[in-house]
């Protein structure tokens, strides 16, 4: 009996805790309360390219024009497509002494620079060729390719209005049932999530390798739909 009733008591805190990750609401009467899910799903509308500049050589200096150089020719690509260097971003060079481990006094054997570059691209026709050219120009160890929408505030908003349409039509079956009329909207919350697409690898110099044997990996095949979903919670009035 005893243990029950600390059962019992286990389910009561566990319901107070829950009951405590969303605002309180105080029941009233003639009133019904629902909760339902939407969503809305949209073609994305931007590609986002990323790859990295890294070169090592025995001096920082050499490292660092040997980075310029690779820098220059990511700028010749995009030129060639028609992209200007501007709209693409990157990130601080970073000069790294490399070590020789092994040696007991850590001797300095040369100097890594580094740099991220991303770039946003609203023409997918171009992502193919970009990221083709780019390898054969072995300015970088790794891409990546994501796709994404930008314009996610409309999205959000169709996925709110299927939700709340969800929840609206439950609650007039609910009221039917009790042989009610449902009445106006008397609180509502909302909550919206964007699923998160994870990146696309692509090897660089694996790619280069392969030369024009085969077509760009992205060739004929359709991104994937970006979906946003929503859960509406509403309390409407009972006629």
């Amino acid at each position: 009996m005893k243990s029950a009733a600390c059962f019992l008591a286990l389910i009561i805190l566990a319901g107070a805790s829950l009951a405590q990750e969303h605002p309180a609401l105080t029941a009233q009467p003639n009133s019904v309360y629902v909760g339902a899910d939407g969503k809305f799903e949209s073609a994305p509308d931007t590609a986002v390219i990323q790859f990295n500049i890294s070169v090592q050589e025995d001096t920082s200096q050499a490292a660092y024009q040997h980075a310029s150089k690779d820098a220059e020719q990511v700028r010749e690509v995009l030129r060639a497509n028609g992209i200007e260097p501007k709209s693409a971003t990157i990130g601080f060079f970073s000069v790294q002494p490399m070590y020789d481990w092994k040696n007991a006094k850590q001797k300095v054997i040369g100097y890594r620079v580094t740099t991220d570059v991303t770039l946003k691209l609203k023409d997918f026709s171009k992502i193919g060729p970009i990221t083709q050219q780019l390898a054969d120009a072995n300015v970088s160890e790794r891409q990546t390719l994501n796709y994404t929408l930008e314009n996610v505030d409309e999205a959000k908003n169709k996925a709110v209005e299927d939700a709340y349409r969800r929840a609206r039509n439950s609650a007039e079956t609910l009221a039917r049932a009790s042989g009610r009329a449902l009445g106006e909207l008397s609180y509502a919350s909302v909550d919206t999530f964007e699923n998160q697409r994870m990146p696309v690898p692509h090897m660089a110099r694996a790619m280069s390798a392969m030369g024009n044997a085969a077509p760009p990996p992205t060739e004929e095949f359709t991104p994937q739909n970006v979906t946003v979903t929503a859960h509406v919670n509403a309390l409407f009035n009972l006629k």
